[in-house]
């Protein structure tokens, strides 16, 4: 079953009729990008009952056990986003009622910022949560799959060309 966007529909069927590329490499280009856009969609629809994007539950997620909570400086490099991005999912947060800001102890010119108990609550249940949805989408994969899968990635990440890498490159399991 293939779900491609109409625009890429079209790109594919003007790229054949005019026979100016091989298509399969297209075609499976905008497959990948279809699913990327699929699990997106899908994981949003998860997250939203709760009142979490995707980067709000990753907050949530790096303060679990911390505590003593994280600065939003901490948060935002552990998260891989700016500290203005940091700033608006903080404040959403802390709307919610997920996240409080607190002034350090010696330093009051220090904020750190903590899980609310209904902050941990959500954190606690969602983790589990999350984590059996993202490993149901990789059901019936076997070791071998996984690995060639992970391989597969990996080189169209080398292809690239743009000289885009991903930041954090995960493990390649033996």
């Amino acid at each position: 079953m293939t779900m491609l966007e109409q625009k890429h529909r079209a790109l594919l069927q003007e790229a054949e009729r005019r026979a100016v590329a091989e298509t399969g490499n297209m075609r499976a280009c905008f497959e990948l990008l279809a699913l990327s856009g699929a699990i997106d969609r899908d994981c949003a629809a998860r997250l939203a009952p709760h009142r979490l994007s995707e980067g709000k539950f990753v907050i949530l997620f790096l303060l679990t056990d911390q505590p003593q909570g994280l600065s939003p400086h901490e948060l935002a490099d552990r998260a891989g986003v700016t500290r203005a991005t940091i700033t608006g999912l903080l404040d959403g947060l802390e709307r919610d009622g997920f996240v409080e800001r607190r002034s350090g102890l010696h330093d009051r010119r220090k904020i750190a910022v903590m899980l609310t108990e209904t902050g941990r609550n959500t954190a606690r249940s969602l983790l589990g949560e999350h984590s059996a949805w993202i490993a149901s989408l990789f059901a019936g994969f076997s070791a071998d799959e996984h690995r060639t899968f992970h391989s597969l990635l990996q080189r169209i990440w080398q292809n690239l060309g743009s000289g885009a890498t991903p930041k954090h490159t995960p493990e390649v399991e033996p």
